[in-house]
C-alpha cells in the first residue's frame, strides 16, 4: 500500500518518478538496440558515399534525440528513486547498478563507435558487430530479474 500512495522524501511523486524512469528505461534500451543495428548496416558502406553521409546522420539523430537524453534521465530518476527507498545496502540493487555501469559503458561504447564510423574507421569486424548487439538484451535481462524477483533480498 505504501507504493500507491508513496514512500520517502518522493511522496506522493514516487509512482510517477518509477514510471518516468522505466519510461526513460524503453527510450534507452530501443537506442541501444538500434544503434548497432545501425553500425552494422553503416559498416558496408563507403567512408564519404553519400549512403554513409546518411548513416551519419541517422546515428547522429539517434544520439542526440534518444540515446544521449535518455541515459541522463534514466541515471537522474533511478538515483532518486535508490535514494527514496534506500536501496543502496540492498545486494540485489548493488548488482543491478554493476549491470546498468555496463549499459552506461555500452552506451559511451556506442558513442565512440559511431565517431570511429563517421570518420570512414572500420575497427571492427560485421560479424563482431552483429554479436555485440546482443550485449544489452543480456544486461537488461539481468537487471529486470534482479528488479522483480530481487533473489539476494
Amino acid at each position: 500500500m505504501s507504493l500507491i500512495l508513496g514512500i520517502g522524501w518522493l511522496g506522493a511523486a514516487y509512482p510517477w518518478v518509477r514510471a518516468a524512469h522505466v519510461i526513460f528505461v524503453i527510450f534507452l534500451m530501443a537506442s541501444l538496440f538500434m544503434m548497432p543495428r545501425y553500425f552494422v548496416y553503416h559498416y558496408v558502406t563507403v567512408p564519404g558515399s553519400a549512403e554513409d553521409r546518411l548513416w551519419i546522420e541517422r546515428e547522429t539523430r539517434l544520439k542526440r534525440v534518444i540515446m544521449n537524453p535518455s541515459i541522463v534521465m534514466v541515471w537522474i530518476l533511478g538515483l532518486m528513486l535508490a535514494e527514496n527507498i534506500g536501496a543502496w545496502a540492498d545486494h540485489w540493487f548493488q548488482m543491478k547498478l554493476v549491470l546498468v555501469l555496463l549499459l552506461s559503458g555500452y552506451h559511451g561504447w556506442c558513442v565512440g563507435f559511431a565517431r570511429k564510423l563517421a570518420r570512414g574507421e572500420r575497427p571492427l569486424r560485421e560479424k563482431t558487430l552483429r554479436m555485440l548487439n546482443e550485449v544489452p538484451a543480456l544486461l537488461v535481462t539481468l537487471v529486470v530479474i534482479l528488479v522483480i524477483v530481487k533473489p539476494f533480498q
